[in-house]
């Protein structure tokens, strides 16, 4: 049996739509914290089981019988929370006897702000003895579309760097292909888009597709943060944005690699592709 947690998430829908493309709705589990929100899943035959990462006890009996399970991370908030979660799960996974792990972590170029919760996570699961594989994905192409349909200039605190991002879609293709297939059994994948891009090429392909002028605004990170917070963006959101952005701005998701390309079998999305789709 192959089980998804946080299966009614953005991402864990689509990885188990691309599951039940690939396995029977038998063979797949969900562990969800709403089982009713999953009534659609189960009207197809999918296994559907509470499983809270807030109440620790309900986790071995929904991850019981998972030969390979997917933990998504979890998107509580701060990020001592999803630690919590994710420690939880790991725990849940080793009392249920579940056979290989694969866990959605990140990038190892990540900033602290983001990417302290995932290394340390990857650390409990080596150190509870699972079989495992890290999905180490990218920062996702989709966050950074919202909105900009309305948007005549892109603010950004990033300079000139360029970032390697997959979309979402994509990346739980990928998340499918591991779980559902031994043979991708392995210890990390580095997960990237196909090519690194920069917000200046973004607003020249928003400028080609809507038929109107899109630019880039360059601003110091002083400016942006300012900016957000005129919005009433969290400040604990204005301290990771700055942080992504910073990263973004000395390179560090500008790597290229295979490794999701050799799990589609195809060229993964473009971030023109996938302004053309939205």
């Amino acid at each position: 049996m192959l089980l998804v947690t946080g299966a009614n998430g953005q991402l864990g829908r689509r990885v188990v739509a691309h599951l039940l493309a690939r396995v029977p709705a038998t063979e797949l589990a969900v562990s969800v914290r709403d089982p009713g929100a999953a009534a659609d899943l189960a009207a197809l035959g999918v296994t559907v089981r509470k499983g809270d990462f807030d109440e620790p006890d309900t986790l071995p009996a929904a991850f019981a019988g998972a030969g390979r399970m997917l933990l998504i991370s979890s998107a509580g908030m701060p990020h001592s929370v999803r630690l919590a979660h994710h420690e939880a799960a790991v725990a849940g996974a080793v009392a249920a006897g579940v056979g290989s792990l694969v866990y959605t972590s990140l990038s190892t170029a990540s900033p602290a702000s983001i990417g302290e919760v995932h290394r340390r996570t990857e650390d409990a699961i080596v150190g509870s003895g699972l079989r495992h594989t890290f999905l180490r994905n990218p920062l996702y192409t989709d966050n950074f579309l919202g909105g900009v349909l309305d948007e005549s200039e892109l603010v950004t605190a990033t300079g000139d760097g360029r970032v390697a991002s997959a979309t979402r879609d994509d990346l739980a293709e990928a998340a499918a292909v591991v779980l559902s297939d031994e043979r991708h059994d392995r210890p990390f994948y580095d997960l990237t888009g196909p090519a690194a891009w920069s917000q200046d090429e973004l607003a020249a392909v928003l400028s080609e597709v809507t038929g109107r002028e899109v630019t880039h605004g360059a601003v110091p990170a002083e400016e942006y943060a300012r900016q957000l917070r005129a919005v009433d963006v969290p400040e604990a959101l204005v301290a990771v944005l700055l942080d992504i952005h910073a990263t973004i701005a000395a390179g560090g998701f500008a790597q290229v690699t295979g490794d999701l390309a050799e799990l589609l079998g195809r060229r993964p999305s473009t971030v023109e592709d996938a302004v053309r789709a939205l």
